[in-house]
C-alpha cells in the first residue's frame, strides 16, 4: 500500500440551505482538490460530518465520490464507532470495488481499557476485505491509543497499515516512528503538527487545510519528505495562522467558511455544528485574502 502516502484530504461534504447535499459543490472541490496534485482521499470522515449522515447518503457518497475519482488516486473511507459489532456487520456486505483502505476511529464516549481497543481492531481487522489505518483522536473520543497499543495492533496485523495521529503528543507520535513495522505509516492528524512530524518520520497527513489550498499543502509535504526543509518551512509558516484559525470554531466550521469565502461552496452545516462566529468568519476572510499569493516553489 505505498500509494497511500503524502498528503490526504479529509473531504467535507457541502450541503445545500435545506439540508441535501450538493454533489455539484463536491465534484468541483474532488476536481479541484486532484488537479492539485494531492496523493489520496478520504471519505466519510470527522471532516465530512459523516456522524449526521444517514446510512444511505453515506452509500450515496461513496457512489459518488468513487464515480469522480475515477481511480485517479486512491480513496480510503472512514468507518468507526463505539459499537465494535454494529462496525463489522456495517462492513461485511459492502463492495469494497475501488476502496483502498478503511479509516478506523477509536470508539468514542465508552472510553475502554487498552485490551478493549486492541480487540475491537483486531476484529476490525479480520472482518475487512481492505487494509485499515488507525485513527487516534483522544480530544474527540476520549479514549486514547497509547503506542504500546498501536505498535502491537501494527506488528500482529498485515492489514492494519497504519494510523492517523491527532493525540497531539510527540513522545506518543515518537515511540510510533522508532518502534513500528517498517511497512506500517505514520500520518498527522493535526495539519500544523504535519511538518515536524515528517522531520520526525512520519509518511504524511490527513489534512482539512487541503480542502482549500490542496496545491500549497501538497508541495508543503512533498518538500518534507524529500528533505527540502527550508522550502517546506516556508509554505508551513505561511499557512499557518489559516490552520489554526480553522479550528477555532470546530471543524468542519472553519474549513467551510473559506470554501465559502472562496467561492467552492456554500456555509451550510448540519446540528448540532453550526457557522463560526462573526469575529473567527472576518479573520479567515482577512487571511484568505492575504494568502492570495502563496510561497510555493
Amino acid at each position: 500500500m505505498k500509494e497511500i502516502q503524502g498528503t490526504g484530504v479529509a473531504l467535507i461534504t457541502p450541503f445545500h440551505y435545506y439540508g441535501t447535499i450538493d454533489f455539484t459543490s463536491l465534484s468541483n472541490i474532488i476536481e479541484h482538490i486532484l488537479s492539485n496534485n494531492v496523493d489520496f482521499i478520504v471519505a466519510l470522515g470527522t471532516t465530512s460530518e459523516a456522524a449526521t449522515l444517514s446510512r444511505d447518503e453515506k452509500n450515496a457518497l461513496m457512489e459518488f465520490i468513487l464515480e469522480t475519482v475515477d481511480d485517479r488516486v486512491p480513496v480510503v473511507m472512514g468507518t468507526g464507532g463505539n459499537n465494535t459489532q454494529e462496525i463489522i456487520d456495517s462492513i461485511k456486505p459492502n463492495n469494497f470495488d475501488g476502496i483502498s483502505a478503511l479509516l478506523s476511529v477509536v470508539p468514542y464516549y465508552n472510553k475502554p481499557q487498552q485490551k478493549g481497543l486492541y480487540y475491537h481492531f483486531k476484529n476490525i481487522a479480520t472482518a475487512s476485505p481492505v487494509p485499515v489505518i488507525l485513527y487516534n483522536v483522544p480530544g474527540r473520543t476520549s479514549a486514547n491509543l497509547t503506542s504500546d497499543t498501536t505498535l502491537r495492533l501494527a506488528h500482529e496485523f498485515g492489514n492494519i497499515i497504519g494510523i492517523k495521529e491527532a493525540s497531539g503528543n510527540f513522545t506518543q507520535i515518537m515511540e510510533i516512528l522508532r518502534d513500528k513495522p517498517r511497512d506500517f505509516f505514520v500520518f498527522s492528524g493535526d495539519d500544523a503538527l504535519t511538518l515536524p512530524m515528517i522531520l520526525l518520520g512520519a509518511e504524511g497527513v490527513i489534512s482539512v487545510t487541503a480542502n482549500a489550498y490542496p496545491g500549497e499543502f501538497s508541495q508543503m509535504v512533498k518538500n518534507a519528505l524529500k528533505g527540502s526543509k527550508k522550502k517546506a518551512r516556508i509554505i508551513h509558516y505561511s499557512l499557518l495562522e489559516i490552520m489554526n484559525t480553522l479550528f477555532e470554531d470546530g471543524n468542519p466550521s472553519g474549513i467551510k467558511a473559506v470554501l465559502n469565502i472562496l467561492g467552492r461552496c456554500n456555509n451550510h452545516l448540519r446540528l448540532p455544528l453550526v457557522k463560526v462566529n462573526k469575529g473567527t468568519f472576518n479573520r479567515l476572510q482577512t487571511l484568505t485574502e492575504l494568502y492570495k499569493n502563496p510561497l510555493v516553489s
